[in-house]
């Protein structure tokens, strides 16, 4: 029990460290906004005017807004791991890691981190849909069911993040493996199309990523109204971002290696 209170108080001190400093500079918040609008300004317009793309008896900007999304959150979360590197490179890393604070909450804190990061990028891309006029499911419990798996996915790119930045000795190869890992995922899910236009061996590698459940589940929430779907995809979101934790936490004392 005492582990348990201790892993909490000190993932929120850790936290609440991080978001102070993104308060005191959003500039990154900023730089960040740019890809999720060109995503939706241009890419998304462009498809939804040539009508390649069968999405049902919803536009295609309806379709593509919740995968637009998850791809501006999962970006942010899976280069979460430079700061890892950074800490490590100026000495901060060992000088935490001679603290009495658990592994799993200097791991926690940093998603905790990223989850806010995330949650200010929802309300960027929710904002430009509606200039857009995309519209969109906006009640009270949706977004909060929203915020859950943002704040959920954010933590399980972010678990993975400090996976690679325990592997890898510098910040280049570790963007050069970020970007390896991320573009595949988002192209391999339910993203930008459906995944019954994709070929069968793909359809595979679809239903075992992660990204296609968070998609899913805020499409639901946001665009069909269907939540059918939505335990399923909030119990798979729920046990990857555990089990990434863990190994995450085993790990994080290797990175000053």
């Amino acid at each position: 029990m005492n582990y348990t209170l201790q892993v909490i108080k000190k993932s929120w001190v850790l936290g609440e460290s991080e978001i102070r400093k993104l308060f005191h500079d959003p500039t990154e918040l900023i730089t960040r906004a740019i890809q999720p609008i060109l995503w939706l300004g241009i890419f998304g317009e462009a498809l939804s005017t040539a009508r390649a793309i069968p999405t049902g008896n919803y536009s295609y900007m309806q379709f593509i807004t919740p995968g637009i999304l998850t791809q501006s959150v999962v970006f942010i979360a899976i280069f979460y791991g430079l700061n890892i590197i950074w800490e490590r490179d100026m000495g901060l890393l060992q000088k935490l890691l001679v603290t009495p604070t658990p592994r799993l909450a200097l791991i926690l804190g940093k998603m905790g981190s990223a989850g806010i990061r995330g949650l200010c990028q929802a309300v960027i891309v929710y904002l430009f849909a509606l200039v857009l006029g995309v519209p969109l499911i906006l009640t009270a419990s949706s977004m909060v069911w929203v915020a859950l798996i943002v704040l959920l996915g954010a933590g399980l790119f972010t678990g993975l993040s400090m996976i690679i930045a325990s592997i890898v000795k510098t910040r280049e190869r570790f963007m050069g493996i970020g970007q390896v890992i991320t573009l595949p995922l988002f192209f391999a899910s339910s993203a930008i199309y459906p995944i019954s236009i994709m070929p069968a061996w793909l359809q595979t590698v679809a239903y075992l990523n992660p990204l296609s459940y968070m998609v899913d589940g805020l499409r639901g929430l946001l665009v069909t109204g269907s939540l059918a779907k939505l335990p399923s995809d909030m119990a798979i979101l729920v046990i990857v971002t555990a089990v990434i934790s863990i190994i995450s936490a085993y790990m994080y004392p290797k990175v000053v290696v």
